[in-house]
C-alpha cells in the first residue's frame, strides 16, 4: 500500500520536513477509516488466497466478505498448524497457505513460549515492514526535535540462520530484516543515521559485532543523540559489555588499533578508515570507566543523548529501574508493536511514561480480530466452542482481548498469544496497552500464577529495598515440585549502590513475605487453608549470573535481538547454573493473609 502524496500538515503536530508530512498524512488516513481498510485487507487477502489448499478445505469458494470467512475459516493456534508448517519445511511447495511462494521461515523468540515456532513468510511482508519502520521517525520527530543533526547508538545483531530440511532459511524478523536490501542498501536520512556501521551489524559473532558497535559509539560519542536496542534487557547487556571492556576499547581508542579479536575482514577494513589515534578521548573514558559508580554511566559518555529507544513493556518493565541508574532516569521510548508473526502498530506518542505506553494498530498491516478476556475468568475455547471475535473497530474502552490475526502470508485467524487492553483511540483507531502473553508460568497445586501477576509481586517487594538503594537486576522461577509440599522459589540479581547499606536477612525474608501477598488468592489459599504450598523462597544470584544465562541461551541457538529473560525455569542445566550462583536464601517468615470471605467472592 502506498504512502500518499499529500502534503497536508498532520493533526498529530506540525512535521520536521516534507517526508514526515506525507508519513503523518498516511497515518491519518489510515487511523481515520479503520473498518473501510480491514475489510479491504481482508477481500484482498482471501481473493488472493483463495486456491490455497488451507482456504479450500473450508469451502469458502470464492467468498471474501467477513460473515463468510467467520463462520467457515476456525480460530487456531499454532499446534493446530504445525503439521501444514511442517510439510512446507520439508519441502512441499504446493500453495498451501499462500499463493505466493513462501520465502523463508520467521523464528519466533526462543523464551516466549518455550518453544521457537517456524512462522511462513512471503517476499513481500518486508516491504510492509518497511513500511512501518518509515512512519516511526517521523513521529518521534515530533517530539523530539533536531534528530537529523545527530546518530543513534543502537546495538543491534544478526543471528546466524538455518536452513529446514526442504532448503528454505528459518531465521529471526529482524535478522531477515538486517540482511535484506531494504537495510542494507536504504537510502541515506539524516533522521535515521547510526554510529553501527552496516559491516558490524551484520557480523554473526556476537562479540566482534558488540566491540565494533560500542567502539564506533564510543568514537563518536558527542554525535549521539538517542541510544537503544530492541529489548530494554539488550541495553543492558551492551552496559555490562562496556563495564567488562573498556581497557581493551581505551587501548585502541589511545593508539587507532583494532583488538585482535575482531577479526571479521569486513569489519577490520570498516575500521581502518574510521580508526585514528585519539588519546585525549581514551583519557576520558578512562576516567569515567575505571571507579565503581557507573550511575548515570550512559549520559556521562553520551551526553547529548535525549532519550532511551528499548521496549520496557510487559516483562522488560522489570528492567526501567536499572536503566534509570545507569541513564540518569532518560525518557525510554517503545516505538512499535510487532512479532515474528506479522507487524502490527506504532506508539503515537513515545515519548510517554513507560506505564502509559500504548500502540495504535495499523489496520493496513494484517486483518484483525480479538478473543474478549475477562482475566478472572478466562473462557474455554476449542472447535467445538468457538469464541466470539470481535472486529478491529468494535472493541470497547477498557477491555482486554487476545489477538487473533490474519495474514497476506497465509496465516488465518491465528492466535498470537497476546492480551491487550484498550485504552484510548486514535481517530477511530484503537489503542492498545500490551498486557501480557497468555500463558500460566508458575504451578504447584490448583494455583496458576501467571507472567502479569509475577512481575507485580516482585514490583511489590522491592519496595522493601528501597531504604536500602537495592534493586532487582533480573529474575526468574521455579516451581519446586522436590519439596512436600512444593514451593515457588525466585532466583534475584540485585544491585546495590552502597553495599555497607546491602539488605539484612530479615529485610529479604520480608520480599518474600510481600511476594505471596501479592499473588492470588487462589495461591493464598492453597498456603494457608490447603496447605498445598509451602513458604515462597528466595534465592539472590551472584552479579552476572543473568548474563551467563543469556550466553548459555545464545549458545543454544536464540537470537541475542530476541532474546528475553524467561520469567520461569524448568531446565535442569538452567537451574544447575542458577543454583551454583546462589549467595544467600531466604524464606517467608509467616503465612500470607487469606479469609475464607475472600474465596466465597471469587467463586
Amino acid at each position: 500500500m502506498a504512502i500518499a502524496t499529500s502534503t497536508v500538515s498532520s493533526p498529530l503536530g506540525p512535521p520536521a520536513c516534507e517526508k514526515d508530512a506525507k508519513a503523518l498524512q498516511f497515518i491519518e488516513e489510515m487511523t481515520r477509516n479503520v473498518d473501510s481498510v480491514q475489510k479491504k485487507v481482508l477481500a484482498e487477502i482471501l481473493s488472493r488466497n483463495a486456491n490455497t489448499e488451507y482456504l479450500q478445505r473450508f469451502k469458502l469458494r470464492g467468498g471474501t466478505d467477513r460473515d463468510t470467512f467467520k463462520s467457515k475459516v476456525p480460530v487456531v493456534t499454532y499446534e493446530e498448524i504445525q503439521p501444514d508448517i511442517q510439510r512446507i519445511a520439508n519441502g512441499d511447495r504446493s500453495p498451501i497457505f499462500s499463493s505466493h511462494p513462501i520465502s523463508e521461515f520467521l523464528t519466533s523468540s526462543g523464551t516466549s513460549a518455550g518453544e521457537r515456532k517456524l512462522m511462513p513468510t512471503i517476499q513481500e511482508e518486508l516491504d510492509r515492514r518497511q513500511l512501518l519502520y518509515s512512519l516511526l521517525m517521523p513521529v518521534m520527530n515530533l517530539y523530539v526535535p533536531g534528530l537529523d543533526k545527530g546518530k543513534g547508538l543502537y546495538f543491534l545483531f544478526i543471528k546466524a540462520e538455518t536452513k529446514t530440511p526442504g532448503g528454505l532459511l528459518a531465521r529471526p524478523v529482524l535478522t531477515s530484516y538486517y540482511k535484506s536490501d531494504q537495510f542494507k542498501t536504504r537510502p541515506y536520512d539524516p533522521y535515521n543515521v547510526y554510529t553501527s556501521p552496516n559491516e558490524a551489524i551484520l557480523c554473526v559473532d556476537s562479540f566482534q559485532s558488540m566491540y565494533t558497535q560500542m567502539l564506533c559509539g564510543l568514537l563518536m560519542r558527542e554525535q549521539v543523540l538517542r541510544v537503544g536496542a530492541v529489548f530494554a534487557s539488550g541495553l543492558l547487556r551492551a552496559i555490562r559489555f562496556l563495564q567488562i571492556n573498556w581497557q581493551t576499547l581505551v587501548k585502541d581508542i589511545a593508539f587507532g588499533t583494532l583488538n585482535t579479536r575482531v577479526s571479521d575482514p569486513s569489519i577490520k577494513e570498516c575500521m581502518s578508515k574510521i580508526l585514528k589515534p585519539n588519546p585525549e578521548l581514551a583519557e576520558f573514558i578512562i576516567k569515567e570507566c575505571e571507579g565503581q559508580n557507573w550511575e548515570g554511566i550512559i549520559t556521562r559518555i553520551w551526553p547529548n543523548t535525549k532519550y532511551l529507544d528499548v521496549i520496557v513493556t510487559g516483562a522488560m518493565a522489570q528492567y526501567i529501574p536499572t536503566l534509570d541508574y545507569y541513564s540518569g532516569g532518560l525518557p525510554k521510548a517503545c516505538t512499535m508493536y510487532a512479532s515474528s508473526e506479522c507487524y502490527f502498530g506504532l506508539n503515537l506518542n513515545p515519548m510517554c511514561k513507560p506505564s502509559e505506553v500504548c500502540y495504535t494498530i495499523m489496520p493496513n498491516m494484517c486483518y484483525c480480530e480479538f478473543i474478549p478476556h475477562d482475566p478472572v475468568n478466562p473462557a474455554t475455547i476449542s472447535r467445538d466452542s468457538p469464541p466470539r471475535l470481535v472486529d478491529l473497530a468494535d472493541v470497547e474502552l477498557g477491555k482486554e482481548y487476545e489477538l487473533v490475526i490474519t495474514t497476506y502470508a497465509g496465516l488465518c485467524r491465528y492466535r498470537v498469544g497476546d492480551i491487550l487492553q484498550v485504552t484510548g483511540f486514535h481517530n477511530s483507531a484503537p489503542q492498545f496497552k500490551f498486557v501480557r502473553r497468555k500463558n500460566v508460568l508458575l504451578s504447584i497445586d490448583s494455583d496458576k500464577t501467571d507472567e502479569a501477576e509475577l512481575q507485580n509481586a516482585v514490583e511489590n517487594a522491592t519496595q522493601i529495598l528501597r531504604p536500602y538503594d537495592t534493586s532487582v537486576v533480573e529474575y526468574t522461577s521455579y516451581a519446586d515440585t522436590t519439596t512436600i509440599p512444593g514451593h515457588y522459589v525466585i532466583y534475584w540479581e540485585l544491585l546495590t549502590k552502597d553495599s555497607n547499606n546491602s539488605p539484612s536477612q530479615e529485610v529479604l525474608n520480608k520480599c518474600c513475605l510481600a511476594m505471596e501477598e501479592s499473588l492470588n488468592s487462589v495461591y493464598r489459599q492453597c498456603r494457608v487453608a490447603d496447605n498445598s504450598i509451602g513458604p515462597l523462597e528466595i534465592r539472590v544470584v551472584e552479579k552476572g549470573t543473568f548474563e551467563e544465562l543469556m550466553d548459555y541461551a545464545i549458545s543454544r541457538g536464540a537470537s541475542i535481538n530476541q532474546y528475553k529473560t524467561p520469567r520461569c525455569v524448568n531446565f535442569t542445566p538452567i537451574l544447575e547454573l542458577l543454583d551454583s550462583r546462589v549467595i544467600s536464601v531466604h524464606f517467608s517468615p509467616t503465612a500470607p493473609h487469606w479469609t475464607p470471605e475472600r474465596r466465597r467472592l471469587q467463586v
